[in-house]
């Protein structure tokens, strides 16, 4: 299970989001956006830390006022994760939170307003090092465009990204992030593809307004798995009706599947049946809720009988056969049995020594390097 991407990466500027790099050869990052009210500063900064626990790299938050603007500096303050604020409409919100230490401006040129107002953003944004995201969906594309097309289609939103992008081009700003979303999968994946043709940039991918916990986690998996499997996409951001705590670990699982990122343990587990010598799921459940603070990346198998479970069990660090009794593999070798009584908390203490064994290998090969 330790064999590298098959994906070969589309190749893309690279920039800096913070301390984040996107594009290039960096890895794909994932990230969430606040759903508080950002004047409430206490809890803003509340679930930034919550999403920075979690693992995201990066973190949006709505910027609607000027009011809301000032709350974002004192939030800039107190998170270490790198921020982007999303702006609309009024430039100066741009320019305010580009003094207070924002990490890149999500706008769209187009409705910031007239060219003088998209330079003083820009020029701002080149003196600051600060990088621009252009964020374009379906469910808001300019007027003429709705016309021409009669709705929404990839086409539609590839022509408004490429507007703005000229917006940037003109003003030799070329530090950008690119995102067309559309809550229908195959309206994005191939806007995105259209996109990825045209312009050297990283491209941020999403499906937008997915849905909730379950049916936006599929919709998401589906189609950034689409994408990101033909080497598209530098940053992912999965949009669930949900906590977004639960958008930075789908993401993660879903760069795991891929094997683009490595954060924490990849469980392979059966779905049980009667030939099953502990209950699985139960014992799944378990140890994905104790276990969530484990960032070493290990593969784990969790298999309930003996049809499947060696062969899974000898490709992974540590896994567990279902059997009377069962038996445990660590490093693919047969290691000790376990009957089923504290089945879990044995596992647990197993699986905390892996990978306190692994974090002090990587660690030595670091300070030999």
């Amino acid at each position: 299970m330790h064999n590298p991407s098959p994906i070969k990466r589309r190749v893309s500027r690279k920039i800096h989001v913070g301390s984040v790099a996107v594009g290039g050869d960096a890895p794909v990052s994932v990230q969430s956006m606040t759903n508080t009210e950002t004047c409430d500063v206490n809890a803003t900064v509340a679930q930034i830390s919550r999403l920075e626990q979690a693992g995201a790299d990066i973190v949006r938050v709505s910027v609607p006022s000027m009011e809301a603007a000032e709350a974002f500096g004192r939030i800039r303050q107190q998170v270490q994760v790198p921020l982007v604020a999303d702006i609309h409409f009024d430039y100066k919100i741009a320019l305010r939170v580009a003094e207070l230490g924002v990490d890149c401006l999500r706008i769209n040129p187009g409705n910031i307003g007239n060219n003088e107002r998209i330079k003083a953003v820009v020029d701002t944004a080149r003196d600051r090092g600060i990088p621009i995201r252009i964020g374009v969906n379906a469910g808001s594309l300019e007027k003429d465009l709705q016309k021409k097309y009669g709705e929404p289609t990839p086409e539609a939103l590839v022509e408004s990204a490429l507007r703005h992008v000229e917006h940037l081009d003109r003003l030799n700003f070329p530090d950008f992030k690119v995102s067309v979303k559309a809550s229908d999968v195959f309206m994005a994946v191939e806007a995105y593809r259209q996109l990825a043709r045209q312009i050297e940039q990283p491209l941020h991918l999403g499906i937008t307004e997915a849905g909730g916990l379950r049916s936006g986690t599929v919709k998401s998996a589906v189609g950034l798995g689409m994408l990101l499997a033909e080497g598209i996409g530098d940053t992912i951001r999965v949009s669930l009706a949900a906590d977004p705590v639960e958008e930075i670990k789908v993401g993660f699982d879903i760069l795991k599947s891929l094997r683009l990122r490595t954060r924490g343990i990849n469980f392979i587990a059966c779905p049980s049946c009667s030939r099953q010598n502990f209950d699985v799921v139960k014992t799944m459940n378990e140890l994905e809720q104790r276990l969530e603070d484990v960032l070493v990346p290990l593969d784990v198998a969790v298999i309930g009988c003996v049809v499947n479970g060696p062969g899974e069990a000898k490709e992974v660090d540590l896994g567990l056969t279902g059997g009377s009794p069962n038996l445990v593999y660590i490093d693919g070798a047969p290691a000790t049995k376990l009957d089923n009584t504290q089945l879990v908390d044995e596992l647990e203490r197993m699986i905390r020594e892996q990978a306190a064994k692994k974090q002090a290998q990587d660690a030595a090969v670091i300070a030999r390097s």
